[in-house]
């Protein structure tokens, strides 16, 4: 299972008038991390589209826990747990200093040509040699 993780200090213009994280920043949080997980197989999106494939989100949820703010610093992990047909990618966002979880996230994605636009069902074989593993 391949994973990363980042460290964010949480900036003042993420937060909003109840001096919290708003809501739609953990969007921007996990994306991070996903380009960061994205990287560590050499996969990241100019390379998807080098290869002809756009990866667009297709479902996202989250599940918040407790809120981030102004100055935390926030570890958020990216852990790839799905690759053959989509890349299932589930993520969490804990408190770097306590380790108390803040936010749960999963995100779906699937393969489209770029040329045609047509959604792939399986994974693109590109998929498989990044990560090094046999098509099952």
């Amino acid at each position: 299972m391949k994973q990363a993780s980042l460290i964010i200090d949480v900036p003042f213009f993420d937060v909003d008038a109840m001096h919290v994280v708003w809501h739609g920043h953990y969007i921007k949080y996990i994306e991070m991390a996903r380009s960061e997980l994205l990287r560590t197989f050499n996969y990241d999106y100019p390379d998807m589209e080098a290869n002809g494939h756009l990866w667009p989100i297709v479902d996202l949820r989250l599940k918040y826990v407790a809120s981030a703010t102004y100055g935390q610093h926030i570890r958020v992990t990216a852990t790839l747990v799905e690759w053959e047909h989509r890349l299932k990618m589930n993520y969490e966002i804990r408190c770097v200093e306590s380790n108390e979880l803040l936010t749960k996230a999963t995100s779906v994605q699937v393969a489209v040509c770029k040329e045609t636009r047509e959604m792939l069902f399986e994974s693109p074989d590109i998929v498989f040699e990044k990560l090094g593993v046999e098509r099952s």
